[in-house]
């Protein structure tokens, strides 16, 4: 309890200057695998998570401002954590056009980190070159590590089939229609079955005691097919998930709040440092697959720059079915999303009542 009042305490502090656009996340596994490297079962860590930056050039050295302020924040307030976090995730999009200057100012900013960075591959950082700039400077797209008694799998969940990615004219055409958040021409996201073929070998491994974590970039569920919030092998991901006794999955690409329980496996989004999206409410005329237990958040007002972007610490916990996540927004009320032991999932400890729900916008 003393590193949860400390991160409190800490986060109390940071709110009172500016908004954190990155989420904190603590984990205490108690009977973890005691064979996992880096650290024995049990032990507490923290680590900070960071996504979807979308740094843009406008031209030369030139980049829209706002989305680097929001990345610059994030990595200096992520300086200032008390406890430390042990290592920094990047959830994927650190580029809107994956553009090499892009990724390199974007990789500029982040190197301002005092802290180890694992990385995740988004769709803006792929879709120009296969992601090969990318990976030139952070290299694979998915790996695994383990890190006191806890099994970290870092997937590429933005694949597509062959014949969609080859049949444009150029990168940069395929580019910009993936770059498109509703465009009718884009694919749906997958693994793909040489990535789900390695994470099946690698988890094989993996004693299923083993507290498992899994870091994404699209949600590994199928939520909203229009604006691609989908990834299509996701069924078959999470079977390779189901035998593990606990399962959380960090996903950035929504830049909106969610979580969902789909049997062992908890899900959980974290907050954009560029802008927010609305819910798919706002397209009302359009199939979706939101969870129910998703409560909206209030859409973000145009007019502030920040609004809606914001910072979460999580709690994890394997006594626990999912994890606990605490939400500062922007000129928007706190958040907190905790596993209810009782109904057995997760649930927004304020307004999960219809009747103590502010009502989201529908419209931009």
């Amino acid at each position: 309890m003393s590193n949860r009042r400390q991160i409190i305490k800490a986060g109390g502090l940071m709110l009172a200057g500016s908004m954190l656009p990155v989420s904190m996340i603590e984990l205490s596994f108690a009977g973890a695998n005691r064979g996992a490297a880096r650290g024995q079962a049990g032990d507490k860590f923290t680590f900070a998570y960071i996504s979807d930056s979308h740094i843009q050039q406008i031209k030369g050295k030139e980049f829209v401002r706002n989305w680097d302020r929001g990345l610059i924040r994030a990595v200096a307030e992520t300086n200032l954590m008390d406890p430390k976090p042990d290592f920094v995730v990047y959830g994927g999009d650190i580029a809107q056009l994956a553009l090499p200057a892009e990724i390199d100012h974007g990789a500029e900013l982040m190197s301002k980190l005092d802290f180890q960075t694992y990385w995740v591959m988004g769709e803006h950082d792929y879709y120009l070159d296969d992601g090969a700039y990318w990976s030139r400077l952070f290299g694979e797209q998915y790996y695994s590590f383990n890190h006191k008694g806890v099994h970290f799998v870092v997937l590429n969940s933005i694949l597509t089939s062959d014949e969609w990615y080859n049949k444009w004219s150029s990168g940069v055409e395929r580019m910009g229609v993936m770059a498109g958040l509703d465009d009718p021409r884009g694919s749906p996201f997958m693994v793909g079955e040489r990535q789900r073929e390695w994470l099946r070998r690698d988890l094989a491994a993996v004693d299923k005691n083993t507290p498992l974590v899994v870091f994404s970039h699209s949600p590994l569920q199928k939520l909203f097919k229009n604006w691609n919030f989908w990834t299509d092998d996701a069924e078959q991901v999470q079977a390779l998930l189901k035998p593990f006794k606990k399962v959380n999955v960090f996903y950035g690409h929504v830049h909106q709040i969610q979580y969902n329980q789909i049997g062992n496996i908890s899900f959980h989004s974290a907050m954009a440092t560029a802008w927010p999206w609305p819910y798919p409410k706002s397209y009302a005329q359009a199939k979706n697959f939101m969870p129910k237990l998703t409560v909206e958040m209030n859409r973000a007002d145009p007019f502030l720059e920040r609004d809606a972007t914001g910072w979460q610490f999580i709690d994890l916990d394997t006594g626990d079915a999912a994890a606990s996540m605490h939400y500062s927004l922007t000129d928007n009320r706190r958040r907190t999303v905790a596993f209810n032991r009782k109904s057995g999932r997760p649930e927004d400890t304020v307004y999960q009542a219809r009747n103590a729900r502010i009502a989201a916008q529908d419209h931009y």
